[in-house]
């Protein structure tokens, strides 16, 4: 991708981990790279971090580009894509990491002929370790679900889905990573009431998170299997499950999944 230019429309933390990541894989180079922002200070971030080119103005950052990513807020959109319709060449590529908006909307707004891809990336991308899913709208190719995936693969990893979907991963990987710190919460809370001092708990605590999911990653084991295989009978884990099971842990997670897919749900456009 290193003879194409990308624009970027927001400068925000996402924008930020994309820019940093696919620059760090070569994907594109600096010049070919452009970030447009109402807020010339995150430009200026831009500018002496990345040594791209930034914008105030979103048009500008646009005409010629071959590829757009939409990193605004979903409610403002609308008046992007407006402000944009006229600017863009009827072919570009549109990546949209806005929340809850489906391809068909993006496409309605701007001209003919665009070709759009939806993406739901979670926060982890600020750390080269995101879980990420897209949707082609109907005018995308494989060629263009091969560069997205390229573009994401560089802050994590990408999986393709249905765009009907994306409800669902809006609520498994889009909030998970709040759930994952829900437990560390939890985790920490419980150290500090069996007298661990605050260094020694979040060390251990974070050690834990991550070694379990790697394992999950390499062993390619149900998690069930895992839990299993640390669960002796009558010794403090299967304690520990007792208590859980008691207070119907489970139940209310799938609960909450599933109440976090039905805003989604409420909230697309």
């Amino acid at each position: 991708m290193s003879d194409q230019s990308v624009a970027f429309i927001g400068a925000g933390n996402m924008a930020e981990a994309l820019v940093g990541g696919m620059l760090k894989a070569k994907l594109f180079l600096p010049s070919r790279v452009r970030v447009a922002d109402i807020d010339p200070l995150r430009l200026k971030y831009f500018a002496t971090n990345f040594k791209v080119t930034g914008f105030r103005n979103n048009r500008k950052a646009v005409t010629g580009a071959d590829i757009v990513v939409l990193a605004v807020k979903p409610q403002v959109l609308p008046g992007v894509l407006a402000e944009l319709k006229a600017s863009l060449p009827g072919a570009v590529l549109v990546v949209s990491i806005a929340a809850g908006v489906k391809t068909g909307f993006i496409a309605a707004r701007l001209r003919a002929g665009a070709r759009v891809i939806r993406v739901m990336p979670n926060t982890a991308a600020l750390v080269g370790q995101a879980a990420a899913a897209f949707c082609g709208g109907s005018r995308a190719t494989k060629a263009d679900a091969r560069q997205v995936t390229a573009m994401f693969r560089a802050v994590g990893v990408i999986v393709k889905v249905r765009e009907d979907d994306m409800d669902a991963v809006t609520a498994l990987s889009g909030s998970g990573p709040a759930y994952v710190f829900y437990l560390l919460e939890a985790m920490l809370s419980a150290a500090a009431k069996m007298g661990l001092d605050k260094t020694t708990a979040r060390t251990l605590s974070v050690a834990t998170v991550a070694g379990a999911a790697h394992m999950l990653a390499e062993t390619g084991l149900d998690p069930r299997e895992l839990r299993r295989r640390v669960t002796s009978k009558g010794g403090t884990t299967e304690a520990a499950f007792a208590v859980l099971e008691k207070h119907h842990v489970l139940a209310a997670l799938l609960a909450a999944l599933v109440a976090a897919r039905k805003r989604s749900r409420e909230l697309t456009q």
